[in-house]
């Protein structure tokens, strides 16, 4: 499944690719893709576990970018 996210507070393209690499890590997730001048998000991922990759892609942006914050569109 597919989905595409507003992600705001990211303060560089580094930042980006950095969170992008962290949530690729996730179990579950097929790719990841964040534009830093779009400020969007968009995941592919294993649809029957929506709700758990969703809690963790959550954790790992805080856990990297505290200030980001994303929201689906």
């Amino acid at each position: 499944m597919k989905s595409k996210f507003k992600i705001k507070g990211l303060d560089c393209a580094n930042c980006a690719s950095q969170l992008e690499r962290a949530i690729q890590k996730i179990e579950g997730i097929e790719s990841v893709s964040i534009s830093f001048m779009t400020e969007k998000m968009e995941l592919e991922y294993d649809e029957a576990r929506k709700e758990e990759i969703m809690q963790k892609v959550k954790k790992v942006i805080k856990k990297e970018e505290p200030d980001v914050t994303i929201q689906e569109v």
